[in-house]
């Protein structure tokens, strides 16, 4: 495991947990470009943000497939999913559930946001990200 100093956020080295070889299923390939290119809004609002490494010079991906599933964002460099969670995750409580323990048991942290708080708090949302990754890669 490699760990790189790859940003610093409020002055505290963040440190790579880069993890190789994560499975993918390349049958959603066609599915995940479908995805990106449908612009599901909070998430286009969310990537504004992060795109072109504007959130700490950290490169984002955005709908990764990793295993059978595809991520809303990830993060190779800390092994980070972000999911903005919308109302459709309401009624896949089970398999959203499901989803995490593979994508935990790979040894990834999944990081949710409200695509409620994406639209009307922004500014917050992208502070608490920054200490989420502060308190969970920066020692």
């Amino acid at each position: 495991m490699n760990r790189d100093v790859i940003a610093h956020i409020n002055g505290k080295p963040i440190y790579s947990n880069y993890i190789y070889n994560l499975p993918a299923n390349h049958d959603l390939k066609d599915w995940s470009k479908k995805l990106r290119k449908a612009g599901n809004y909070p998430e286009v609002v969310f990537w504004k943000q992060v795109n072109k490494k504007q959130f700490y010079k950290i490169d984002f991906d955005r709908q990764r497939i990793i295993g059978n599933y595809i991520v809303d964002f990830y993060i190779k460099s800390l092994c980070l999913i972000i999911e903005i969670d919308g109302t459709v995750h309401n009624e896949k409580e089970d398999y959203d559930r499901k989803r995490d323990e593979f994508l935990i048991s790979l040894r990834l942290k999944v990081y949710r946001i409200s695509y409620v708080r994406v639209l009307h708090d922004l500014d917050n949302v992208m502070t608490e990200l920054e200490q989420f990754v502060i308190d969970n890669y920066s020692v």
